[in-house]
């Protein structure tokens, strides 16, 4: 896999390692100081290598010191943490207007989840955001070791911010952070039981659309495209006759009949936006890999914005305000308010494909139930329109856990009895729930339902 070139910096543009936590007043494109606390900063989590996570916090805009503490991990692996607060459940999102040289403007979300809870976006693993490594061989990382670099973050970040130690904690994530988020929770749970210092008060954790890293979760896909009427039946049934027992991701290349059927499946897919499928498919505005990490570096003494990706999408897009993020990012005026250290980043992408970055932990499952069947809580969400981790495929692996249903299929509802989605509620406190209308990262499609019920379920009410 590839590695950063930005490897071959001078060490001198590394400013201190033991820079303190910063408070954040005003941002490039916000109209006037900031309606909330926002905090950055960096924690060491590998001082053999010297790398160092960049957060983003947030205190929570009701109660910080009553209120729940969110570990929030993004998705890719990749993608940087602040996808999660400007698109997702961060109280800041984009203003899609055509981009015309200046600083793109953000707004107030008042559907952020820092509304009712203290959250801490992490850019992880490194080399995602604005997170480094001073050796390169702090770039090498996998499941297992970007899970303990988290909790490692956790613990220092606590140790920091003393205030929070006794705040309810929970972990979360959507997409490939749903993956991490349990195997993190399962390593904060034992340093629990082992007593270790800062003895953090861990209540659970709540993961969207999440990876586990099983066949189910594309699969799923087949299964999913004839429910919504997008496949025949006979290609559904061709599929199934034809690719039982397969990996419809990588499949046995001499199983031609079921290579045959899954070309065909290919595209139908191909037509689509998999991360929802009523948008119309547009560039996901990112640039390509052999752009990421090229010999072009921010010229720290102006104001440049570099380079846009490659292909810019259609105002219409969704998509669109990730393209005005990376704008927005690369911009000297940015780092400077976000006090980004000089020289450490070279340029920064929303999701970085270019990690050298291995999944060795082949399934997730395990440690939902690890960590479920000692007593914590969790929740888990599906946007029900997203094609990408389909919640036919979420609901398969959780029925896998052979837990007792407690509360039955239902519908929940928002204001005026509206239906927003469906739920289920088994024994060991955990929850399923989907989000109608909505996609693969569904607060970004439901801001206003996913809020409600976040904060239902972190304050125990039903869904």
């Amino acid at each position: 896999m590839a590695l950063p070139l930005l490897f071959l910096l001078p060490l001198l543009l590394f400013s201190s390692p033991a820079l303190s936590a910063v408070t954040v007043t005003h941002l490039p494109g916000f109209n006037g100081p900031l309606p909330f606390h926002l905090e950055t900063g960096y924690i060491s989590v590998d001082e053999v290598n010297g790398v160092e996570l960049f957060y983003y916090f947030i205190e929570s805009e009701r109660n910080p010191k009553e209120d729940p503490l969110i570990l929030w991990h993004n998705g890719g692996p990749g993608c940087s943490a602040f996808s999660g607060l400007a698109f997702e459940i961060g109280p800041l999102k984009f203003v899609s207007k055509k981009y015309d040289g200046s600083i793109p403007s953000l707004v107030y979300n008042r559907y952020a989840w820092t509304k009712v809870a203290n959250v801490i976006f992490l850019d992880s693993p490194v080399g995602t955001g604005f997170s480094f490594s001073r050796n390169p061989e702090g770039y090498v990382v996998d499941d297992t070791i970007t899970s303990k670099q988290a909790y490692e973050f956790l613990r220092k970040w606590l140790v920091e911010h003393p205030r929070f130690i006794s705040s309810h904690l929970y972990l979360a994530g959507d997409s490939f952070g749903g993956k991490i988020v349990p195997i993190v929770a399962s390593i904060v749970a034992k340093g629990i039981e082992d007593g270790h210092r800062p003895l953090v008060n861990l209540k659970g954790y709540l993961v969207g659309n999440p990876r586990t890293g099983e066949f189910v979760d594309f699969n799923s896909r087949v299964a999913f495209a004839h429910a919504m009427g997008i496949i025949s039946d006979e290609l559904y049934e061709a599929i199934q006759r034809y690719c039982e027992g397969e990996d419809y991701k990588n499949p046995n290349p001499h199983n031609l009949p079921c290579n045959s059927v899954l070309n065909k499946f290919a595209t139908f897919e191909d037509e689509l936006d998999m991360s929802y499928i009523l948008d119309p498919k547009c560039p996901i505005a990112s640039p390509r890999t052999e752009r990421m990490f090229g010999n072009r570096y921010l010229q720290e003494e102006h104001s440049e914005i570099m380079l846009p990706p490659p292909v810019v999408p259609g105002l219409k897009c969704r998509s669109y305000a990730y393209f005005l993020s990376y704008y927005w990012s690369n911009d000297y005026h940015t780092r400077e308010a976000l006090h980004v250290k000089k020289g450490t980043v070279g340029e920064w992408v929303r999701c970085n494909k270019s990690l050298a970055y291995t999944q060795n932990v082949q399934s997730s499952v395990e440690y939902h139930l690890n960590v479920t069947t000692k007593g914590y809580r969790a929740l888990v969400y599906s946007g029900d329109h997203d094609m990408g981790i389909p919640s036919i495929g979420t609901q398969a692996w959780i029925r896998s856990l052979n837990y007792s249903i407690v509360d039955d299929w239902r519908s929940w509802h928002v204001a005026d009895q509206i239906v927003a989605g469906y739920t289920r509620k088994y024994s060991h406190n955990l929850t399923f729930a989907t989000v109608k209308d909505a996609g693969h990262t569904a607060p970004e499609y439901q801001p206003k339902n996913c809020l409600i019920m976040f904060n239902r379920w972190i304050s125990h009410d039903s869904l």
